[in-house]
């Protein structure tokens, strides 16, 4: 039975599936309008830092007044309605919540937030993909150990790079590359908020008369987006990724399947099963028609003359040699399409992309890099912001960075060293300097390592690239 045909039976049966929203800003509102709209579905509670700023977003979405008047989650059940407010404790913990949505953006916010789900035995569908970046593995692994689905998002790219995967390999089609599009120029990297709007091609004026948060633009437009955007791919799928970042290759739709190819073949991938982006720019930034910039796509291959005459038969586009051909989806439409990961967590099990938990699985990190010279004391400010942007690295390469003691002084303090998570540079102090363009490492800056989200990094270490660790005492010694 379809998910649809099962959520109009949930609906006939007066069962809905009962949801509770963390966090209910531009995703998590596009999500909201399309509540109303889905059969078998019902958003019972919400939990916001601002109850009120998500009245004001559950109005301009078209939510009538009336319909977040319930004072508790138990009276929303009972009258069909939402409650809203702050304790997200309270949501996650309830019996009535079937599936928690972790929409909040904040990347250690969101591993408190599922973390407390999976221990509630609640399935999470995570929107906020910063967090998967920086432990995924280590959510996936927690959330089976609770006997629940934790799943990314879909409607948001990694999602959709996923499902696209999947279909390639339930085809039968051995994957050569898979991704996604961006608008992208190499300089982008050192981007801060203040000149994001330059890039983009809008006056500070039009981004405030429109509400834009340029923080949150300028992490899409200085790489560490499509950074952690690849890297939640990469460790759900098990596809590789560059050894040094990201390249950019510039294509239209229709290059794709000839660029996204391995060197051996005249393309641009090291080797093939990679995941990697497309610019919708040449590198002297001219705009490509028919870009792929908002859109996701695969890329597979034909391994033998019969196949790739069926490619040819049936008009396929493919590169030159008829070998390579790529599937895409130029559009997503971000949380208009959250219903369908909810939906399939409650009604199938089925993730929409999850990260895979077997030893040595993990794949990719996404580490902070120096947008500038930083100096000792200076406070990094993050994703999007202008000290850090996110590189995407294989794992195994982000877990040996280390800086020589003897070039700078301090260094060794972690005993475990390794590269800075982009999800742990927000609000830490630099140790030492770092150049323009260096991967930080945890040596480098002042963090308090006992915190949840550290453990859990940590944590993930241990579990998934355990040949990686250092011994403390030996270390220490």
């Amino acid at each position: 039975m379809s998910l649809h045909a099962q959520l109009q039976q949930r609906a006939a049966e007066g069962r809905p599936i009962r949801v509770g929203l963390i966090g209910a800003g531009k995703f998590g509102s596009m999500y909201l309008a399309q509540v109303p709209r889905i059969p078998g579905m019902q958003v019972v509670a919400i939990a916001d830092l601002s109850p009120a700023g998500a009245r004001r977003n559950l109005a301009r979405v078209g939510w009538p007044e009336e319909a977040t008047g319930a004072k508790s989650i138990d009276e929303a059940v009972k009258q069909g309605r939402t409650h809203v407010g702050e304790d997200w404790r309270t949501l996650v913990a309830h019996p009535a919540v079937d599936v928690v949505v972790e929409c909040t953006g904040h990347p250690l916010a969101a591993v408190e937030h599922c973390l407390a789900a999976f221990a509630q035995g609640k399935p999470v569908v995570n929107v906020t993909v910063e967090a998967d970046a920086f432990c995924g593995p280590w959510l996936a692994h927690r959330a089976a150990e609770s006997g629940v689905v934790y799943s990314l998002a879909f409607g948001d790219q990694p999602a959709l790079i996923c499902d696209l995967v999947d279909w390639a390999r339930t085809c039968g089609f051995p994957v050569v590359a898979a991704g996604r599009g961006h608008k992208w120029l190499p300089h982008f990297c050192q981007s801060t908020p203040e000149t994001v709007w330059g890039h983009y091609g809008l006056t500070p004026e039009q981004a405030e008369r429109g509400g834009l948060n340029p923080k949150m633009f300028n992490s899409f437009l200085d790489g560490s987006k499509p950074s952690i955007e690849s890297a939640a791919v990469a460790n759900a799928t098990g596809l590789a990724v560059p050894s040094n970042g990201l390249t950019y290759p510039p294509a239209s739709v229709a290059d794709i399947p000839r660029v996204t190819r391995p060197k051996s073949d005249g393309g641009v991938l090291e080797r093939k099963g990679m995941v990697e982006v497309v610019s919708s720019l040449t590198r002297d930034g001219r705009a490509i028609p028919y870009d792929i910039r908002m859109g996701v796509w695969v890329t597979v291959e034909a391994e033998t003359d019969y196949i790739r005459h069926c490619f040819e038969e049936y008009n396929a586009h493919t590169d030159d040699s008829g070998r390579y051909f790529t599937l895409y989806k130029r559009w997503h439409l971000i949380g208009l399409e959250v219903g369908v990961s909810v939906a399939s967590v409650a009604l199938r099990r089925e993730a929409t992309g999850v990260a895979n938990t077997a030893p040595g699985s993990w794949r990719a990190d996404v580490v902070a890099t120096a947008k500038r010279d930083l100096k000792a004391g200076e406070v990094l400010d993050g994703e999007g912001g202008c000290t850090v942007w996110g590189k995407l690295l294989p794992a195994a390469t982000s877990l040996a960075l280390r800086r020589a003691a003897e070039a700078n002084p301090g260094a060794g303090a972690n005993e475990r060293g390794g590269g800075l998570p982009l999800g742990l540079a927000h609000e830490v102090t630099m140790r030492r300097p770092v150049r323009q363009g260096e991967c930080l490492t945890w040596d480098d800056v002042e963090i308090d390592t006992r915190s949840e989200a550290c453990q859990a990094r940590r944590a993930m270490e241990d579990l998934l690239a355990p040949a990686t660790r250092r011994d403390r005492s030996a270390a220490s010694g």
